[in-house]
């Protein structure tokens, strides 16, 4: 197959994968509408880096043999089944939030917060990107669909450059539809909106996520 061929194919079919909803869409959607444009963003950079660890593994061949042994997607099924849980049962735990200090209060304190929130702001966004990463690594649906995808465009004399343009490629697609997604969910307007019922969205879709959990869990068995 050509290689412009292949690219057009890959796009189609990746970007179509990319916006069906699944874990990675519920998660970003809970991280943008409870805590923000920022937020989102970084979580959608930790599902596309678990992306990378897909299409490392596919490239080496390893794909088709996950994805021909029953124990080994088994297994893949309950890690991300019960990451899926774990997560949800963080979000249905959401609380309302206190009501903002007083400026007196603030101004009191305003130092020793400053140091606390540059540490917690540094934590929070690699919790972020963690969430994100494990959420796409533990998706049992990946070495199914990586067989798939590049069946459709690889043959035995492809050469390595070409694989790492397709990996690369479809690396930026899931970054840009889920910037995408992101940037629509934190319009002012409707961002606002939502996070007046914040610990709610939480625990929907925290509720949403221990479903798709229990689905997969059930039925690997």
């Amino acid at each position: 197959m050509e290689f412009w061929h292949g690219f057009l194919l890959i796009t189609s079919v990746h970007l179509l994968a990319a916006a069906s909803p699944g874990p990675d869409f519920v998660l970003v959607s809970r991280e943008t509408l409870t805590k923000g444009r920022r937020s989102g963003l970084i979580c959608s950079l930790g599902i596309t880096i678990g992306l990378a660890v897909h299409i490392i593994y596919s490239v080496l061949g390893l794909a088709a043999v996950i994805a021909h042994s029953q124990p080994l997607l088994t297994a893949i099924k309950w890690l991300g089944g019960a990451y899926l849980i774990y997560l949800g049962w963080q979000g249905i735990q959401a609380k309302p939030k206190q009501p903002t200090a007083t400026i007196d209060q603030v101004s009191e304190e305003h130092s020793t917060a400053q140091l606390i929130k540059n540490s917690a702001s540094a934590a929070s966004t690699f919790a972020t990107l963690r969430r994100g990463f494990f959420c796409n690594v533990f998706n049992p649906k990946a070495p199914v669909y990586f067989v798939a995808i590049f069946t459709l465009v690889l043959s035995p004399d492809i050469p390595l450059w070409q694989l790492s343009i397709y990996g690369v490629w479809m690396m930026i697609l899931q970054m840009a539809w889920f910037s995408t997604v992101v940037m629509l969910l934190s319009i002012p307007t409707i961002l606002r909106r939502f996070q007046r019922f914040e610990h709610w969205i939480d625990r929907i879709l925290g509720t949403a996520m221990i479903v798709l959990g229990l689905n997969l869990i059930f039925r690997s068995r």
